[in-house]
């Protein structure tokens, strides 16, 4: 006999002949898409001082030296407002996630049928959750 595990992909459709079904991708996490992805470099040679200059520049307009030589050449001004956060809660927000997606590890293994959290997996969510309240603690700080 044949195979029909693709048989699955096709739906009827009230008599007429059978259509391809649409088939959902599972999402796998992760940073999202971005809309228009900056991938490709520019180099640009400049002496030290006139370096030290952009970067000062740049640092007054919190903003990173691509970020700001972009603008000046895109439109010959700088717009941009101040950020809206500051860079210590940014990094604090990167590796906050980070903590969490190790926590999802984690959650997921306990509730596997199959596997079961060892020591050392305790001894990783407790160290995580003292870093966490450590976290708790420097955003409390920081917004002060």
């Amino acid at each position: 006999m044949g195979d029909f595990s693709h048989a699955g992909a096709f739906k009827k459709s009230g008599g007429r002949d059978m259509e391809p079904a649409e088939i959902k991708q599972k999402n796998k996490g992760g940073r999202p898409i971005k809309a228009v992805k900056k991938s490709r470099m520019l180099t640009l040679k400049c002496s030290n001082y006139e370096r030290m200059i952009i970067t000062a520049k740049a640092k007054k307009q919190d903003l990173s030296t691509s970020e700001y030589l972009r603008e000046m050449a895109l439109t010959g001004k700088v717009n941009f407002q101040h950020r809206a956060l500051p860079k210590e809660v940014l990094e604090l927000t990167g590796t906050l996630n980070h903590m969490a997606a190790n926590l999802n590890q984690l959650a997921k293994k306990s509730n596997s049928v199959t596997e079961e959290l060892n020591k050392m997996d305790f001894l990783v969510l407790k160290w995580l959750s003292n870093d966490l309240k450590e976290f708790a603690l420097k955003i409390k700080v920081l917004l002060k």
